[in-house]
C-alpha cells in the first residue's frame, strides 16, 4: 500500500521581496501569498486528499487552512514541521550577512550543513524531525489500512483503506533537506540540487515499501484541475 505525500512551501511571506531569512521568525503572508493559498485550496477541493498537515508557524497555517476546509478535512499541526532556525542570519538579507559576517557566509555557501549559521539549528536535526514525522504518518496509514472500518474518507467500500494522499504545508529549506535524505542525496547539496521551491507548488512523493520516489517537483497548481 503506497502513501503519497505532497510537500508544499507556504505562500509568499512579507519578507519575500527582500529575500530575508525567515526561519524561526513567525511572519505573515502577503496579499499575493493569500492569493496563492486560495489557488491551492481550489486545487485541494478536487485532489482526493486524505489528510492535511501543517507547520504551526503562521505563514504555513494561513496557507493550509483553506486547503483543509476545501477538502473537508481537519487541519493537523505538528511542531516537527517548523522551519530551520537560521540563528544570527534570521531577518537578514544575503547582502547584510556578507557585510556583517563575510566568513560565516563563505563557509555556509561552501557547506550549508557542516557550516550552518552561528546560533542556528543543525540542518541534520531538522531532517531527523521531518523523517520522524513521515515515519509516524506511514505507521498511522499502515495501521488504518489493516482495519475493516466503515466506508469513509479515503476508504474503499470493501472496508480497506485506499492509498493515502496527504498534503503537508511546510518550509523551503526543511523540505529541500528532507528531499535530499529521502532520495539518498548528500544533505550539503540541498541548495544545489533543489535551488528553488516555488510558493504553493506541488512536490509529490510516493512512499511505497520504504522506497521513496519523487513524482513531481515545483508543479504549479491549476485552480479547478486536480493533479
Amino acid at each position: 500500500m503506497s502513501l503519497n505525500v505532497i510537500f508544499v512551501r507556504h505562500g509568499e511571506s512579507v519578507w519575500h521581496d527582500e529575500n530575508r531569512y525567515a526561519g524561526a521568525t513567525d511572519i505573515d503572508l502577503t496579499e499575493h501569498g493569500r492569493d496563492q493559498a486560495a489557488a491551492l485550496a481550489d486545487w485541494a477541493a478536487q485532489a482526493g486528499l486524505t489528510a492535511v498537515w501543517s507547520s504551526p508557524m503562521l505563514r504555513c497555517r494561513q496557507t493550509a487552512a483553506g486547503s483543509a476546509a476545501a477538502a473537508g478535512l481537519p487541519l493537523h499541526l505538528d511542531p516537527r514541521l517548523r522551519e530551520l532556525d537560521f540563528g544570527v542570519a534570521e531577518g537578514l538579507t544575503r547582502a547584510e550577512m556578507r557585510e556583517r559576517m563575510p566568513e560565516a557566509v563563505a563557509s555556509f555557501e561552501a557547506d550549508p550543513v557542516a557550516s550552518h549559521f552561528p546560533e542556528g539549528e543543525d540542518p541534520a536535526a531538522v531532517v531527523e524531525r521531518y523523517v520522524a514525522f513521515l515515519a509516524d504518518l506511514r505507521a498511522e496509514h499502515d495501521t488504518d489500512a489493516q482495519g475493516n472500518g466503515e466506508q469513509g474518507n479515503g476508504k474503499k467500500s470493501d472496508g480497506k483503506k485506499s492509498d493515502g494522499r496527504i498534503l503537508v504545508v511546510a518550509h523551503s529549506t526543511a523540505i529541500r533537506l528532507t528531499l535530499c535524505r529521502l532520495l539518498d542525496l548528500p544533505l550539503r547539496d540541498y541548495r544545489r540540487r533543489f535551488p528553488h521551491l516555488a510558493n504553493c507548488a506541488l512536490n509529490e512523493l510516493v512512499l511505497s515499501d520504504g522506497t521513496p520516489s519523487l513524482l513531481t517537483l515545483n508543479r504549479p497548481v491549476t485552480p479547478g484541475v486536480p493533479a
